[in-house]
């Protein structure tokens, strides 16, 4: 396989390796030389403000020299430009994309194809002003993106895009048209988040309740105190959240979710905007959460990992790009889980992932014992969840009702929290390890922890004071619903994991189906 351009592939045995844009290396390196502008310029620059003459004898006799120097600099750093450029190449062949950079220090970087678990077409607002795009490719085991190509066109770039999916997913081209690119993949819009509801859920988020009590806590330790100080210590407060405001409404601005036979895409981004694409199966766990205030509307979040994208302390670029819905209704959110999760395992997937989401044992309930371990949920009250026996009442008072966990044939699924819920959603097949942890209290009351391992992100599976019995049957239960699951997963190609038609879809940007009207969850 060979490209013949950014994203054509041809049936020649070697690639052919081609550079980035030419612009790239000036829109990475603007800030540099703005700064050396005004390194060398500031003086003119404050002459200017101030409306004193631009030389005076003093500083007509360093003109020169500021010249000569800023020239000098600025020629450097153009010719580093240049060559940054003309060292850059990319190469997309023999399963793999290839990137070479560096002309002192040389240094190629690689992914595998089929072990690429996301792609993301970044737009910084000087790139969109160029019409160029930056490429990410996240693999399996990468701590940061394995391979960036900044910039590119935005046409082939999205070309490139889909070219990476479509040899990642295992498409082979036309044997009669070998040298034809494949086409991009066709999509139906799944759901869109108003900007106005965006908005509302930063002024209902948690950050807005811990601002307005430490206000009304000023208010109240300025009157009995006499001490107006206290207002002092919220300016800090004020500035940081106005910072947060901005970064999520930035990054959440037109979020908008689509799904095609590539996978899951995303768009997103007020002036930065931002294209994901999670191809099927590479979402390692799913967490929907509920804030308090967000109740009042029947609005929730969702967040994944997926390999590459980072832990939970990861920067705010991370955050957003873990998000697949910053804001959403229920519909939404059973739309979403149906994308991540086209097969729910269960006969009445709207009742099991609502009780998940919203449900709570009854007062009298035991342990949740009528559904053992082992067994599927879907028939037993409260969507079959089997929750924290009443024994741990004095340790949860207000969550033994609400934590529990429910198996499906597909999923396991783990509720908590009574003021802040969360249910999170473990793929059998992506239960990397587990672990029971019991501590003195624990083993007072008989209550277990078990903690799923999968890749890292901000989801953090963990089943919360389950019975000792439940939790040891649980533990062999799934250890076993794991090995099943991997062993009907005999390709990291996702063509080989998925329908069918997916590959006629490909083959045929004008298919009719709708990708919408497959397995639903209620």
């Amino acid at each position: 396989m060979a490209t013949e351009g950014p994203g054509q592939v041809s049936g020649k045995p070697d690639g052919e390796w081609l550079r980035v844009h030419p612009a790239s290396p000036f829109i990475r390196g603007w800030v540099a030389l703005a700064a050396i502008g005004y390194f060398f310029g500031r003086d003119t620059f404050e002459r200017l403000l101030q409306g004193r003459p631009l030389m005076d004898d003093m500083f007509a006799g360093r003109v020169p020299f500021l010249v000569a120097g800023g020239g000098l600099v600025l020629l450097l750093s153009v010719l580093g430009f240049i060559m940054t450029w003309y060292f850059t190449r990319y190469q997309v062949a023999e399963g793999y994309v290839r990137v070479n950079t560096g002309f002192l220090f040389k240094q190629q970087r690689q992914a595998r194809l089929d072990r690429v678990q996301a792609i993301d077409i970044v737009q910084p607002l000087l790139a969109r002003v160029f019409g160029l795009a930056e490429l990410k490719f996240e693999v399996a085991d990468a701590g940061e993106s394995a391979v960036r190509l900044a910039y590119l066109r935005i046409d082939d770039a999205r070309q490139l895009r889909a070219t990476i999916l479509a040899r990642a997913a295992g498409l082979e081209p036309d044997p009669e048209r070998p040298e034809a690119a494949l086409p991009e993949a066709p999509e139906f819009p799944v759901l869109a988040v108003p900007p106005s509801r965006l908005v509302g859920s930063l002024l209902l988020s948690e950050q807005s309740f811990f601002v307005v009590l430490g206000a009304v806590a000023s208010v109240v330790l300025s009157t009995i105190t006499d001490n107006r100080s206290f207002y002092f210590y919220l300016i800090p407060a004020v500035l940081g959240l106005a910072a947060a405001y901005w970064g999520s409404f930035n990054k959440g601005y037109n979020f908008t979710a689509a799904i095609s036979p590539d996978g899951i895409r995303l768009r997103y981004g007020l002036l930065d905007t931002q294209a994901q694409t999670l191809p099927p199966g590479r979402i390692q766990a799913l967490k929907v959460t509920q804030p308090p205030l967000w109740r009042i509307f029947g609005w929730y979040r969702m967040q994944v990992n997926v390999a590459g994208y980072g832990g939970p302390g990861s920067n705010g670029e991370a955050a957003s790009r873990t998000t697949i819905l910053p804001v959403g209704v229920l519909a939404d959110v059973m739309r979403m889980l149906s994308l991540v999760l086209p097969d729910p395992g269960t006969a009445d997937p709207a009742r099991v992932f609502g009780a998940g989401l919203t449900g709570l044992a009854p007062a009298g309930a035991a342990s949740g014992a009528e559904t053992p371990a082992g067994v599927s949920s879907g028939g037993a009250p409260d969507g079959g969840f089997v929750t924290s026996p009443r024994r741990v009442r004095l340790l949860a008072p207000l969550g033994w009702r609400r934590n529990g966990f429910a198996a499906t044939d597909t999923a396991l699924l783990i509720r908590s929290g009574r003021l802040w819920r969360e249910l999170v959603v473990v793929p059998h097949q992506r239960t990397q390890s587990m672990a029971l942890h019991q501590g003195p209290l624990a083993r007072r009351f008989r209550v277990a922890d078990l903690v799923l391992h999968t890749t890292a992100g901000p989801v953090s599976p963990r089943v919360i004071q389950a019975g000792l019995d439940e939790a040891r049957a649980l533990f062999d239960a799934q250890a076993a619903r794991a090995r099943e699951a991997r062993k009907r997963q005999t390709s990291e190609q996702w063509l080989a994991q998925v329908a069918p038609e997916a590959t006629a879809d490909r083959h045929t940007p004008d298919h009719p189906q709708n990708h919408e009207e497959g397995p639903q969850h209620g």
